[in-house]
């Protein structure tokens, strides 16, 4: 298990490089650098005066350089102008030698300061991060018993009325856009259309102050659309395993249905929909940006639009780094929890 951790680690670790390098090359493109400092200058800039704001800060300089540089292996940048003035990547205008650093990356834990929030990147993905994980906390308290209930439930008598039943409900949860759940639940539950009115409170406050009225709305939204996926997957494995031979002999052996559910067919019908189940936290992260456009709740997802349509190169990096890191621990511990869940799988 630990030689399996490490190699799996190794991966992850080349895998992580690969997919940061494919974005820092597509987000330092020429055209968003050149945007970026028009953004940053003057739109009326010259093309002289563009290549000299980008040349001053390293922009022209070879892409393995740069990303180098971002990551905090390679010296950064240092420009000095004509009037003695000396700029740099990891320090301050005209510092004193003795406080010049030489690197400064992700290793040494500086990802960049945001130029269109004004704020260091760790603090900003931090703080949207932090939201985003709380949205998700409760839409997986919320998703995951009620669609393993309604997997097993379908699973367990393929067929009947309530399988039917289920299954329908299952792909129309599924079927349904969360941009079409989200307006119908505020047209119904939080306006004044149906005269309903129980959810009064704003998502916005959910960050600060996530309370029932606030926060239920974008929580079922979300939990609804994942359920139908986890809800068929479980259906699908559990109908598997009750025609196995095991249970048949145990159904020879007078051993009682509940029994034969709960003790022997449900730890193995798990290990499809745990995958599924871990498959949902990438989503959750970065796939959540409508509902939380819809309702104005300023995470993850909503930091990723920005950063993306502002041209914010350093936060855009780093939000893709944390949404790499996150896939990958996930299907690590997807990996690891295939064993717990069924000793019988060896690891080669």
């Amino acid at each position: 298990m630990g030689l399996f951790i490490l190699r799996r680690l190794g991966v992850m670790l080349l895998t992580a490089l690969c997919l940061t390098f494919i974005v820092f090359f597509l987000t330092n493109l020429y055209p968003n650098l050149e945007k970026l400092a028009k953004t940053q200058g003057n739109f009326r800039m010259t093309d002289e005066a563009v290549a000299s704001w980008l040349d001053d800060r390293g922009y022209i300089d070879n892409t393995f350089v740069k990303y180098g540089r971002w990551l905090g292996v390679v010296p950064g940048w240092v420009t000095e102008k004509e009037d003695g003035t000396v700029t740099g990547q990891c320090f301050a205008e005209n510092a004193p030698v003795a406080e010049r650093a030489t690197f400064c990356g992700v290793l040494q834990g500086d990802w960049g300061f945001s130029l269109v929030f004004k704020d260091e990147v760790s603090n900003i993905v931090a703080t949207r991060l932090a939201a985003t994980g709380k949205l998700m906390g409760f839409v997986l308290l919320v998703m995951v018993p009620m669609s393993l209930i309604v997997g097993v439930l379908a699973g367990m008598r393929e067929g009947s009325g309530l399988d039917r039943s289920l299954s329908t409900f299952s792909i129309a949860t599924t079927a349904t856009p969360e941009y079409v759940s989200g307006v119908i639940f505020i047209a119904i539950f939080a306006s004044s259309a149906f005269g309903l009115k129980w959810f009064k409170g704003s998502a916005t406050q959910a960050i600060e102050n996530a309370t029932f009225e606030n926060f239920t709305l974008p929580v079922l939204t979300i939990a609804l659309y994942g359920m139908g996926y986890i809800a068929r997957m479980t259906r699908a494995s559990m109908t598997e395993v009750m025609t196995a031979q095991y249970i048949r002999t145990a159904r020879l052996k007078g051993v009682s249905f509940g029994n034969i559910v709960l003790k022997h067919a449900l730890r193995n019908a798990l290990i499809a929909p745990f995958t599924v189940i871990m498959l949902q936290i990438p989503w959750l992260l970065n796939g959540v940006v409508i509902v939380e456009t819809l309702f104005n709740y300023k995470g993850f997802g909503w930091l990723l639009v920005q950063a993306a349509g502002n041209n914010d190169i350093e936060l855009l990096l780093a939000v893709s780094v944390v949404s790499v890191v996150v896939v990958l621990i996930t299907q690590l511990i997807s990996d690891i929890g295939y064993v717990f869940l069924n000793p019988r799988i060896r690891i080669s």
